[in-house]
């Protein structure tokens, strides 16, 4: 069963963890719980807030695919360790809800789409996208899984992480919520730094491999005109490659980008065909050391390849 760590349950709890801490400082802190979390992106935000008291694990290997995955015996055990696991949804992750319910039946899973506050777009089903379309149905129960690309989201996500290893480990509360704090600070740093990059380019025509961009486009008003994959990765059918192809010579789209997880014969083959710009866009930071540092080099990495290709 999934236990979600929302900003009501913070309200409640913050002043009584704040008090344990007060309490245990004159003692020797015990070790930081055992937490395991899905991606790198979300590993690189707890790994902030676990910051000087511990740090996370990582289940799904860089450079893999989260939305098919085999978990090797090492990741295994990571899971049958965890007292925590954060994950973004299982409709990123689909194969991991059963490995938690085998392998960590007792740990608390913070599902971080579902925290309070958080911006939450339906999916995209179309080829090419009309102007700042933020889903196909704004009503559906299924939504685009990618949303650590929101900075907004990622802020809020710090203090729902912040709020559960509180819980869990209440000794080092008053740090985990510290490191939180200086987080967001960096991500609201960083939001600027990113709309000043961008805004040369607005109005620049891309097209995306897979469509897991969308809360970056909407955080930064930056639109891409389509995705040749859906946002769940499935192979395109021949009909949407050639919805896209056309719709490359007829509109001027400057460039395509190929995502690092995926077959780049498919990006290619459009570069041969209709002899627009490739570059390489990625929304997990494959090639990026993990850690505290590999959000804010993630999202900036982004920007740098709109501008190195638009």
């Amino acid at each position: 069963m999934l236990y979600h760590h929302i900003e009501m349950y913070a309200s409640r709890c913050l002043a009584s963890i704040s008090l344990a801490a007060m309490v245990f400082t004159g003692a020797a802190l015990a070790g930081a719980p055992n937490v395991a979390t899905d991606i790198m992106p979300v590993h690189s935000l707890v790994a902030r807030v676990m910051e000087g008291k511990g740090a996370p694990s990582l289940i799904v290997a860089p450079g893999a695919s989260p939305h098919e995955y085999s978990l090797r015996p090492s990741e295994a055990r990571i899971l049958q360790e965890a007292k925590l696991v954060f994950l973004v949804t299982a409709e990123l992750t689909p194969w991991l809800d059963g490995a938690i319910e085998t392998l960590a039946g007792g740990a608390t899973v913070i599902e971080l789409l579902e925290t309070d506050g958080t911006t939450k777009l339906p999916l995209r089903e179309n080829a090419l996208f009309k102007a700042h379309q933020q889903g196909d149905d704004p009503d559906s129960d299924t939504h685009d899984p990618h949303a650590w690309l929101s900075p907004d989201n990622a802020e809020i996500w710090l203090n729902a992480i912040a709020v559960a290893l509180a819980s869990a480990d209440p000794d080092n509360a008053n740090a985990y919520l510290a490191n939180a704090s200086a987080g967001r600070m960096e991500i609201e740093a960083l939001k600027g730094e990113i709309n000043t990059v961008l805004e040369p380019l607005r109005g620049g025509k891309f097209i995306v491999f897979h469509d897991s961009f969308q809360y970056f486009e909407a955080a930064f008003d930056f639109p891409a005109s389509g995705a040749i994959s859906l946002s769940d990765a499935r192979d395109p059918s021949p009909a949407r490659i050639a919805e896209i192809q056309t719709y490359i010579a007829d509109q001027g789209v400057a460039c395509v980008f190929a995502e690092p997880q995926f077959n780049p014969g498919i990006i290619a083959a459009f570069a041969d065909e209709t002899k627009v710009q490739t570059g390489v866009m990625d929304p997990l930071g494959a090639d990026l050391e993990p850690g505290t540092g590999l959000y804010p080099q993630l999202m900036r990495r982004l920007a740098t390849a709109l501008t190195g290709c638009l």
